[in-house]
């Protein structure tokens, strides 16, 4: 696999600075850059009544890790993902290596608590063009374009990684919605291996949290990364007494983020879930 380039490693240090997107640990403290615009979103499964909606929410951009979602199922439904620990996949010289925590072998679970990008590249490499694109086009998810960058032909280990992939705060609420209500075209197997590894701490007042963070940035008109306004997600779902709510937070920085975007993005929104979910 070819070494990431100097902008994506760029990226790396200023938005994936700490880590823990998944599991039950504590939450850092929300810190770090001002938030210049915020999209709120929750919605009812069973319904599909749009419950709350704050903010812009029609933006399309990069679905950077929340595209996890995505290939966890791809990657059950296929048969190429097992369980929470099979496979484990070795570290290789060559794979993106921007933390510590992605420089050892790696498994279903901890591909999702780490956030580790060369696990869901050997994924969709293994999946092909045609299985990857298939299935992204199944799912109806964002534009559905996995070209990636122009002229490179990366898309099968680029496309959602600022990149052509892009999702709006409204696609990304209707795309977990179809996942909660099983109306995609994968096995149940893969519906309840991802929901299983995408559990993170429950809520003080008894809500079940599925979910994940994503952190990425937009384009300048040169083609390199505007790190000063990196875009931060946190999608998932909310579990009580048989009762669904999805729910979208995605914001964009005015600045450089410390912790990553999506972390502020999670630790920000999960602040406020208890009483938002107490008030529905």
């Amino acid at each position: 696999m070819p070494r990431p380039t100097t902008a994506l490693v760029a990226l790396a240090t200023a938005v994936f600075s700490t880590i823990s997107a998944g599991g039950g640990g504590a939450l850092a403290q929300p810190s770090g850059a001002p938030v210049a615009s915020a999209c709120t979103l929750l919605a009812d499964v069973a319904t599909g009544k749009l419950l709350r909606q704050e903010g812009s929410c029609d933006k399309p951009i990069t679905p950077a890790s929340t595209f996890k979602i995505a290939i966890s199922l791809m990657g059950y439904d296929s048969g190429l993902l097992k369980n929470e620990h099979v496979p484990a996949l070795p570290f290789r010289e060559g794979y993106a290596d921007w933390l510590p925590e992605w420089r050892t072998t790696t498994d279903p679970a901890s591909w999702i608590k780490n956030s580790v990008v060369w696990y869901s590249q050997q994924i969709t490499r293994s999946l092909g063009k045609l299985r990857f694109k298939r299935y992204v086009a199944e799912f109806d998810y964002g534009n559905r374009d996995v070209s990636g960058d122009p002229g490179k032909q990366n898309g099968l280990t680029q496309a959602w990684l600022s990149s052509s992939l892009k999702i709006t705060p409204l696609q990304q609420l209707d795309f977990l919605e179809r996942m909660v209500r099983h109306q995609l075209p994968v096995s149940n197997h893969a519906y309840d291996m991802t929901a299983r590894i995408l559990v993170l701490a429950p809520l003080p007042n008894g809500w079940e949290i599925h979910g994940k963070t994503g952190s990425g940035a937009p384009r300048r008109s040169d083609g390199k990364l505007d790190l000063d306004h990196a875009y931060g997600w946190f999608v998932g779902w909310a579990n009580r007494d048989g009762r669904n709510i999805a729910f979208v937070r995605q914001v964009q920085m005015d600045g450089r983020s410390n912790p990553r975007a999506g972390l502020q993005a999670r630790d920000a929104f999960l602040a406020e879930l208890p009483d938002l979910l107490d008030r529905l």
